[in-house]
Order: C-alpha cells, then structure tokens, then sequence
C-alpha cells in the first residue's frame, strides 16, 4: 500500500495531465495512439493509477509538452533535506594556520 501522499500526488498528477490533454482538446483516442498506449492505460494515467510505469507518465508528459520539468523531480538544487543535511555537515571551523613542512630526511645518515 502506498503512502498516503504519494497517493495524492499520483492522483493530482493524473488529474493535471487530463487537464492539460483537455486543454490541448486532444481526444483520448489520438492522445493515446501518439503516446503509443492503449486508451485504458491513459484512462489509468489521468485516473494517476500506481501500477502505471513512469516511463509511460514520461511518455504521456512528452506528447503534451510538458517533459521540461520532468528531469528537474528529483534535482539537487530542490532537495531541501538533502540541502540542510549537508549543510549540517560542514566544518564549524577553518583551520587558517598554515601547515609546517616536515624536516626532510637527510641522505646518507651517519
């Protein structure tokens, strides 16, 4: 069973691909043939149906013009979390001293 957020995304996501086919007035029978599905998996698709692969979302989201943001899902520049987590991480302090050389060795000891 899916987390009870991913299941609203899926479906808000279904919802505004339909919107957008709607808006294109795009029938179900054409948006389905040029995204290379059947009309029931884009049924499933604008239903945001789980069991559908994200390969087919990619698919359908590319016959509407919307791939733009589709590689941006998962992007580090947006990933709060993975931000602060990180930033957490940073060294409190720089050492600002410069490093001694170590005395070389001398060849040929005594």
């Amino acid at each position: 069973m899916l987390p009870l957020p991913v299941r609203h995304a899926l479906r808000k996501l279904g919802a505004d691909i339909r919107d957008a086919r709607l808006r294109r007035r795009i029938s179900t029978a054409i948006m389905a043939q040029r995204a290379l599905v059947a009309r029931m998996t884009l049924h499933k698709v604008e239903r945001g149906d789980p069991t559908v692969s994200m390969g087919t979302y990619a698919t359908v989201l590319f016959v509407l013009g919307m791939t733009d943001r589709l590689a941006e899902l998962a992007d580090v520049r947006f990933d709060r979390l993975g931000l602060l987590l990180e930033e957490e991480r940073l060294p409190k302090r720089i050492r600002s001293t410069p490093l001694r050389p170590k005395p070389s060795k001398t060849a040929g000891a005594h």
